[in-house]
């Protein structure tokens, strides 16, 4: 089952992996398969795409980069309504690393993707080399996650065109230009059987978090396990992860790196990449580096 139809001019991933279960898992790669391998995992809402100029940032410093779409969103299977749990994420997370060969991956998440990150190295699921937590960290702001979860509440039966999809962005996100050209939200939505534009992913899966106080309290929880090189991201203009926020994880983890971005907000490596991925690769070259053969 999905959202529709793929939109013409939607990218096609250049990877399919099998997830937990067998949910197929969609991806893109870039760099040298040899390098140290970095994985990308993306926020709630988005896809693999969020990642791209990351992505060929990594790629072109050494690195093995991969972003794939999590179960239920872009052209990732959807799965049972009662497997969107982070946990079920966690095992997609260590099926593609296996299916890449790597037993201790370097991991960076966004948002939902940094969740994952935390739990599956605080359930010692996964050995990783590294972590970057992209404006995401055990205590979060009420509202900034509000703002998210009615953005993807909106329209549940579907745009009738482009431009309402774009405004709804738009109006999401006040700091970014408008995109003048539309060709660049097919990666976005899908086009449903009643003609209407819906967005890429399974609605299911925004019901599986309805205990978000006991999910806070597992992550926080992992964060207290965390002895590996720790880097945190915060959009210096996010609602989501507050300066109170970052300083919270940075008082409980004291060993990790810290980097404001400023002019950006939730989207970091979307609104400021060449901040964002220019800090990860000189945090990465110190704890992660690239061996030169």
């Amino acid at each position: 089952m999905s959202a529709g139809e793929r939109l013409p001019g939607t990218p096609i991933p250049a990877h399919k992996w099998q997830g937990h279960g067998g949910v197929a898992i969609a991806g893109d790669t870039w760099g040298d398969p040899n390098g140290p391998l970095v994985i990308l995992q993306h926020g709630g809402g988005q896809t693999r795409h969020a990642w791209k100029g990351a992505g060929e940032t990594l790629g072109e410093a050494g690195y093995h980069a991969v972003a794939f779409d999590a179960r239920g969103h872009g052209d990732s299977d959807w799965a049972p309504e009662d497997e969107y749990d982070p946990d079920f994420m966690v095992e997609d997370l260590l099926c593609v690393a296996k299916a890449l060969g790597s037993d201790n991956p370097i991991l960076v998440g966004a948002s939902m993707g940094g969740g994952v990150s935390l739990l599956s190295i605080g359930k010692n699921r996964v050995d990783a080399a590294a972590l970057v937590l992209v404006d995401m960290a055990p205590k979060i702001e009420t509202e900034g996650a509000l703002k998210i979860r009615e953005f993807m509440d909106q329209k549940p039966d579907g745009f009738d065109s482009l431009e309402e999809v774009a405004a709804a962005i738009a109006n999401y996100q006040p700091h970014r230009k408008r995109p003048r050209n539309l060709d660049g939200l097919a990666k976005n939505v899908r086009l449903g059987a009643d003609g209407k534009y819906k967005w890429h992913w399974d609605p299911a899966r925004r019901r599986s978090l309805a205990d978000m106080d006991g999910y806070r309290k597992r992550l926080h929880d992992c964060a207290d396990t965390l002895t590996l090189p720790t880097l945190l991201v915060r959009g210096g203009l996010s609602d989501v992860l507050s300066e109170e926020g970052a300083q919270s994880f940075l008082a409980q983890c004291p060993h990790a790196e810290y980097v404001n971005v400023k002019n950006a907000a939730h989207m970091v490596a979307g609104d400021r990449n060449d901040i964002f991925a220019g800090s990860v690769i000189e945090f990465l070259g110190r704890v992660a580096p690239v061996r030169v053969s």
